[in-house]
């Protein structure tokens, strides 16, 4: 198979990238990402000299490039995205653009090329707030972020598109993913780093809003399952069940580091915030997927490679990723005198 795989420098994507060119002798990628401040083309360092691997720096929403790879390969696999709340609040536009119109453009290549199969790799933010119970795959999507709205938008998209041209697209939605590689304003990351540091570690509101964690290379083995088991016009969750909320994400950081609780910083909660999402993966277990990487031993093998890679991270944290800190954070009228929040 011949894959073009848009987004392959960011997070997730270049887990995909690294473990398709490990267990998939006969696949080849081309990887196609903008390098936004989020993708880094040393997400791939480990794999940049594998012949099966070609890099093209471009954008997704550039209809010519994109039918060109197109032509190229037999299938494309999407994570180019904008994909922080958090800054999707501060710049929605930016999320319209990539998240909905890019993947139009994607579609398009892909139809005309003849592909067999495309698979949207999205979230399960697009069933919004899910108070009790778990979110199957026929639930109503119901966004509440520019993010998770321009996740939903692009895939009613592809729906569109299945239902008008028998589009073969299949869908992904992924819980929240850790693990090596994540740039730092994410929860986990950003905990380890700052710990690593001694400065707090934010915490929206009570901390008790919950999330269901999955580790990056178990997220990458279910999107490589779905897209060579799964069936065109079937939608997937990936989940692992967990119930883990923020306050339980900031003490396994810090004790993994044995760092002090006193740490942890409650801050003004964002607005908006889902307080709870949970899925039901039984559909995707039921290709054979299950996860190898349970939550504290994902915390632990995470917090390790970030003390081990600090030539990594800590390039990525500064200029403009502190200004968006101090936008986005807003501390309690306890901590506003803090110089070093």
């Amino acid at each position: 198979m011949r894959l073009l795989v848009t987004g392959g420098a960011g997070f997730i994507g270049s887990e995909f990238v690294r473990m398709t060119l490990a267990t998939h002798a006969d696949s080849s990628v081309v990887v196609l990402d903008k390098l936004t401040y989020a993708g880094n083309l040393a997400n791939l360092a480990p794999v940049l000299h594998e012949p099966r691997l070609r890099f093209v720096h471009g954008d997704i929403c550039d209809a010519a490039l994109v039918a060109d790879l197109a032509r190229e390969t037999d299938a494309i696999v999407n994570f180019a995205a904008e994909t922080h709340v958090d800054r999707s609040l501060q710049a929605p536009g930016r999320f319209i653009q990539t998240d909905v119109y890019g993947t139009f453009v994607l579609m398009e290549a892909a139809r005309h090329a003849g592909h067999e199969r495309y698979l949207q790799v999205s979230t399960d933010e697009v069933y919004g707030e899910v108070l009790m119970g778990f979110s199957a795959e026929a639930d109503a999507l119901r966004p509440r972020s520019p993010y998770s709205a321009s996740k939903a938008g692009a895939e009613m998209l592809v729906s569109a598109y299945r239902a008008s041209y028998g589009f073969p697209a299949l869908v992904t939605r992924g819980s929240n993913t850790f693990g090596p590689y994540q740039y730092p304003e994410k929860i986990i990351p950003l905990f380890i780093t700052n710990a690593i540091d001694d400065r707090p570690l934010p915490l929206y509101g009570s901390g008790e809003a919950v999330r269901d964690y999955v580790y990056v290379g178990d997220h990458a083995r279910a999107v490589d399952t779905v897209l060579r088991r799964g069936t065109p016009g079937e939608d997937y969750n990936v989940g692992c069940g967990n119930e883990v909320n923020g306050i339980r994400v900031a003490g396994e950081v810090l004790r993994a580091l044995g760092k002090p609780e006193s740490l942890i910083a409650f801050v003004q909660d964002r607005p908006g915030h889902d307080y709870r999402y949970a899925l039901d993966s039984s559909k995707l277990d039921a290709l054979g997927w299950s996860p190898q990487m349970e939550f504290a031993a994902g915390i632990a093998t995470t917090v390790r490679w970030y003390c081990e890679h600090e030539d990594w991270w800590r390039p990525l944290k500064s200029g403009e990723f502190w200004e968006f800190y101090r936008r986005n954070y807003k501390p309690l009228p306890a901590l506003a005198a803090c110089r070093d929040f």
